[in-house]
């Protein structure tokens, strides 16, 4: 997939990015491909209407990375667009190297109009579907597309190979110019514009007004299983998704593989990816797939199809058949499905689940209010929209925290972020006091010991009375997700019924509405790593952290030296 495209740099900038490059090769004794990106305003026709969005190589969704487990990639990463961008290679660990991790002031800073960067991609134990993304104000929205982490060579899946295999990338279609969207909405305070329309692969599908002939098809031999490669990459809603009367079977999720289990439809949050095998065995037909929102808080609530058509001779019905998806508001259908989700935990995929802990963080999640000061704001009441954990609303520095933790620069980020809330309340009540609306802003960090066992309880709160499930995300580490429920967190009886066994691997947990959850992981990746809610307006309001994760005592231990070339700020 390698394109070919000059970077047009200037002398001295090729040279030291062909240095990083050969020092890269040879501390890693591998010499890793190397693939050409440029980001660009293309034209996109959709809903009776035609805009300028910003693409990578003209396409949406973008381009997919094709690798195998262990790999290690070079791409180069040309901003001919009139925004500053980065990428972030969602759910890729990068081992001790943040540097290319991609969040903007967090681990770099933003490749402005007309500047290059070179992301180093070092892959380690994913396998499956990832995916990539910029992580540059609302960019995301059209800039993504899938990464593909093939088994190591001489090694295959742990189900029998399928026939083909498409991506499946559901996203975000906006009419307006998505940057002008979240601006107008932090200059007034107030909720963003919703999305349009969803889109599978680019299309909204026939549903909407003038989607009908670029409605996306998949062809299915009659007999055959196919593997379907699903990526949420929807700017603000959780989704279900299901093909008419067939059957999927869940194999894997955020590159790793679960027990398989069958199910008519799946739920799969904003950041997500999951591996999806469906046979052919239906009457050969014309069979929409489709996904529409699940929320507690409607946001979107169209629907988006694509096209299963089988091969063949026969008469096609003048309307595929459709799905009957679970209603938007349907708990139930949401947590019965998550709570089967278990790692396969094999012997050639083992797991590593510490039963034990001694970091904890209690994490509360909210959506509430600041004041606007002298003039009044389109938020409720007059006051400005603010997200937080653990009522820290966090605030974007002006040089990214990985810089100014190597290069020791003072007075960007403190490091006291609270292992717990100051305030107890009854988080989860219909009514809460006043007092738990506006939360503090501030860069505060959290530092961990390098191999220390980090147990994290996201405990979900009903602020404003506007209660969603949050999927968070966690960069530069998988989690395992121990337990899960609804109310209150008691710290004496839910462990009790905590899996310590073969809980699901992920990098992206949605935290159930008026709910929560409780993750664990080893802190044995050296850097700065952002965790954030993957519904955008929550980021950008300030549902964000991060963690700077300690050097080990070994130099195998240690954050990998600073590349020669930063993008400065």
């Amino acid at each position: 997939m390698e394109i070919k495209q000059s970077l047009n740099l200037k002398y001295f900038l090729g040279v030291l990015l062909l240095l990083n490059m050969f020092a890269f090769s040879m501390a890693n004794k591998t010499i890793p491909s190397s693939i050409n990106w440029v980001i660009t305003e293309a034209k996109y026709a959709r809903l009776c209407s035609t805009k300028k969005i910003l693409t990578v190589n003209g396409l949406f969704p973008g381009p997919p990375l094709y690798v195998h487990k262990g790999d290690r990639v070079i791409v180069n990463v040309r901003n001919q667009a009139k925004y500053n961008i980065t990428i972030h290679w969602h759910g890729v660990k990068q081992p001790r190297n943040p540097w290319s991790d991609g969040p903007e002031y967090v681990t770099q800073c933003p490749i402005k109009p007309g500047a290059s960067f070179s992301y180093h991609i070092i892959f380690s134990t994913e396998e499956g579907t990832l995916w990539w993304h910029a992580h540059s104000d609302w960019s995301r929205a059209t800039v993504h597309g899938p990464i593909i982490v093939y088994p190591k060579f001489g090694t295959t899946y742990p189900f029998p190979k399928p026939y083909a295999e498409f991506p499946i990338v559901l996203a975000s279609w906006f009419k307006g110019d998505v940057m002008e969207i979240i601006q107008t909405a932090l200059e007034t305070g107030a909720e963003p514009n919703k999305s349009d329309a969803f889109t599978i692969n680019g299309q909204p599908g026939d549903l909407y007004n003038c989607s009908k002939q670029g409605t996306f098809r998949i062809l299915f031999d009659y007999g055959k299983t196919y593997l379907l490669r699903i990526i949420n990459s929807i700017m603000n809603e959780e989704v279900f998704f299901m093909v008419a009367h067939h059957n999927l079977r869940v194999v894997g999720m955020d590159g790793a593989y679960v027990k398989p289990f069958k199910t008519n439809y799946i739920m799969i949050t904003p950041g997500q990816a999951m591996d999806v095998l469906i046979t052919a065995n239906q009457s050969p037909s014309h069979y929409y797939m489709a996904a529409r929102a699940y929320a507690g808080v409607v946001y979107d609530n169209t629907t988006t199809t694509a096209i299963v058509q089988y091969s063949g001779n026969y008469t096609a019905p003048s309307t595929p058949l459709f799905p009957n998806l679970p209603n938007y508001t349907d708990i139930n259908a949401a947590t019965n499905f998550t709570k089967r989700l278990r790692a396969l935990a094999s012997k050639e995929h083992p797991i590593d689940v510490p039963k034990s802990f001694n970091t904890e963080l209690f994490m509360t999640i909210s959506v509430g209010t600041r004041p606007c000061g002298d003039t009044s704001c389109s938020g409720p009441n007059g006051t400005r929209l603010a997200a937080s954990l653990t009522n820290i609303s966090y605030e974007q520095p002006e040089v990214d925290i990985l810089q100014a933790y190597y290069r020791k620069i003072k007075g960007i980020y403190t490091q006291d972020f609270p292992s717990k809330p100051h305030y107890v309340f009854n988080y989860t009540a219909d009514e809460l006091p006043d007092n738990v609306l506006t939360p503090t802003r501030g860069t505060k960090v959290k530092v961990l010991k390098y191999n220390s066992n980090v147990q994290i309880v996201f405990q979900g709160t009903n602020v404003l009375s506007s209660a969603e499930n949050h999927p968070m995300h966690l960069h530069g580490f998988s989690f395992y997700v121990v337990g899960s429920g609804f109310g209150n967190f008691d710290k004496k009886t839910d462990p009790k019924g905590f899996n310590l066994v073969d809980p699901p691997e992920l990098n992206t947990v949605g935290v159930p509405k008026n709910g929560w959850a409780v993750i664990r992981f080893k802190a044995d990746n050296p850097g700065v790593w952002f965790m954030h809610c993957h519904l955008e307006r929550h980021t950008s309001w300030g549902m964000d952290m991060v963690f700077i994760v300690k050097n080990g005592t070994t130099k195998a231990t240690s954050l990998l030296q600073a590349p020669p070339y930063l993008n400065p700020c």
